[in-house]
């Protein structure tokens, strides 16, 4: 099992910026030296009680304690399954309200991540019910999934601002395109749609072609460079990070970090051949 292997953590590393939220620090404050922002996620899901899913709530908290203390340019991603959506609806919802209230507090933003397609609708449904009293909490829309485009028209018309991705998990089907022509047709098509809202929306992704279209899009719609935002991956073709920021993009970093690293990892092994040569590397490499 590669988790076993002495080089996996290390091979983490490249898209891991750690696990204690000091080291997630320090990498942000690297990135700003490079004019860049971040969103900082502490890794973690599918929690089995009460009392953890509170603990990530406090986790969360103390990231936004950090975030003010250093001046960062961040903002959090959260997973409703870390705060306890499988054990109870109302407690999840309460723990999200209590960050999305902090970052109101700080002026700070929480984007709520998506995960399997078995959360999709109730997660879509608490940000929605959330954003009618606070704006300060956003949606991630999945472009694998047949359902987006209606899910993006639904949070268009809330209001919401979206982090577009193309999507990371296993689905099947029925449920999601099979093919990456597909998916990415599907991609073009929500991110012109996010950005004729003119709301300020977020296009994730690290494939040029898909870049290119959001930049002539938004030239198209006389849209300002600061009217939406680029994110990607840390660790994940970081020359073309440094070309969206000289390019004059905002250009926003997903930073996990935690000791819940592994699931995160493989699903960044997952989604690229290029990622699995680089840990193979690293792990062939740390076993020599």
């Amino acid at each position: 099992m590669l988790l076993s292997l002495p080089g996996a953590e290390r091979a983490a590393r490249q898209f891991v910026a750690g696990e204690t939220l000091a080291q997630a620090v320090e990498v942000v404050r690297a990135l700003q030296v490079k004019g860049m922002v971040a969103t900082l996620d502490h890794l973690g899901e599918n929690v089995t009680s009460l009392e953890q899913a509170r603990a990530a709530r406090d986790e969360y908290l103390e990231v936004l304690d950090e975030i003010v203390r250093y001046k960062l340019r961040a903002t959090i991603s959260v997973k409703l399954s870390q705060l306890g959506m499988d054990l109870s609806e109302s407690e999840c919802r309460k723990n999200l309200r209590g960050l999305v209230e902090r970052a109101c507090e700080i002026g700070d933003f929480v984007e709520v991540d998506m995960e399997g397609s078995t959360y999709t609708e109730k997660t879509l449904e608490i940000i929605t019910d959330l954003h009618r009293d606070h704006a300060a909490v956003g949606a991630v829309i999945q472009a694998y999934l047949y359902r987006s485009e209606d899910d993006v028209k639904r949070l268009i018309r809330h209001g919401v601002s979206v982090r577009l991705c193309k999507g990371a998990y296993n689905e099947p089907s029925s449920l999601a395109f099979p093919n990456k022509a597909d998916v990415d047709a599907n991609y073009l098509r929500l991110m012109h749609m996010l950005l004729e809202s003119r709301l300020y929306h977020r296009i994730a992704t690290h494939d040029p072609r898909m870049i290119a279209e959001t930049q002539r899009a938004a030239d198209e719609l006389g849209l300002m460079k600061n009217q939406f935002e680029f994110q990607m991956l840390h660790g994940v073709n970081r020359p073309l990070q440094e070309q969206l920021v000289r390019d004059g993009y905002r250009l926003r970093v997903y930073v996990p970090f935690g000791r819940a690293w592994f699931p995160y990892f493989m699903r960044r092994l997952a989604e690229r051949p290029a990622n699995m040569w680089f840990a193979l590397r690293g792990i062939v490499g740390s076993v020599r």
